[in-house]
């Protein structure tokens, strides 16, 4: 792992949990509970190196998701460059458990997107949560278009161990199938080979169940209409030069998006606004 110095701010919550944020893409790079177990998947290949974006963690994709939208960049920029921290504060003295960064682009600098913004990334720490929160607010004279996605690398004991529920009967766009439309009619979504699905009108609650670990995560989004699946597996693994041929195994992706129901058209002065919580538990008899 390559780690140049890079700016980053470190969230504790009153039982030992913690959280590091870095300024460079308002990047989370770490949850950790009390005890000390990692809950976010940051490849041991990532290059801390801006402008380069960090393999893991949450990268915020904006002012696209993918290639949906008029950059020839995928996921947009934000995660790029570096956001101005803009508060840090927390429930006791020595608990600092919430930080707000926030990136404003002028307008200048990307021909395909020339419309000014201010994108506010709020992370906040709990007892068993990680809350963050997006706002896009329109600084220039002009409506744009935009999508995005808080892209959530979770670490997981072993890909073959996990399964998704809330997903079934769920209508999805497979990248793996040209975007083709399809329903998933399976009742928990397992893992046997690589997955890269938008599912469209998501619900705003999804669960990971891990048997390896007995751990479940629980993803509640608010003001993101669809959901992304992804796993690179075996193939694409060993063509990303930032990112372990085995490390497939460890991480799984579930991201609340803007993506597949349509961008959001913000006219100006409006502001958007979108969120996800993520609360982890062990489940009974694990």
């Amino acid at each position: 792992m390559s780690i140049k110095f890079m700016d980053k701010v470190v969230l504790r919550e009153e039982k030992g949990g913690a959280a590091e944020v870095y300024t460079h893409g308002g990047h989370v790079t770490s949850w950790k509970t009390s005890l000390g177990k990692e809950l976010i998947f940051l490849s041991k290949k990532a290059i801390f190196e801006p402008p380069k974006a960090i393999r893991g963690g949450v990268p915020i994709c904006f002012p696209q998701f993918g290639m949906m939208g008029p950059m020839p960049t995928q996921h947009g920029f934000a995660r790029n460059v570096n956001f101005v921290l803009k508060r840090l504060d927390g429930v006791a003295p020595t608990a600092c458990n919430t930080t707000s960064m926030v990136l404003r682009y002028d307008g200048k600098g990307h021909e395909t997107f020339p419309y000014p913004f201010e994108l506010r990334s709020t992370v906040t720490l709990g007892d068993s949560t990680l809350t963050q929160e997006l706002s896009v607010t329109n600084t220039g004279t002009q409506p744009f278009q935009f999508t995005c996605a808080l892209h959530t690398y979770f670490r997981i004991s072993a890909i073959d161990q996990v399964k998704i529920k809330g997903l079934s009967k769920c209508r999805y766009l497979d990248n793996l199938q040209e975007m083709r439309e399809l329903t998933d009619d399976q009742t928990e979504l397992l893992f046997q080979r690589e997955t890269d699905r938008v599912y469209l009108a998501a619900p705003d609650s999804i669960e990971i169940h891990d048997s390896g670990s007995g751990r479940v995560f629980e993803i509640t989004k608010t003001g993101f209409p669809d959901a992304v699946v992804w796993n690179p597996w075996v193939d694409k693994a060993a063509k990303m030069a930032d990112f372990g041929d085995e490390e497939y195994k460890e991480m799984l992706c579930i991201e609340p998006a803007v993506a597949g129901s349509g961008a959001v058209s913000l006219e100006a002065g409006m502001t958007w606004r979108g969120s996800q919580v993520i609360r982890h538990y062990q489940a009974s008899g694990a």
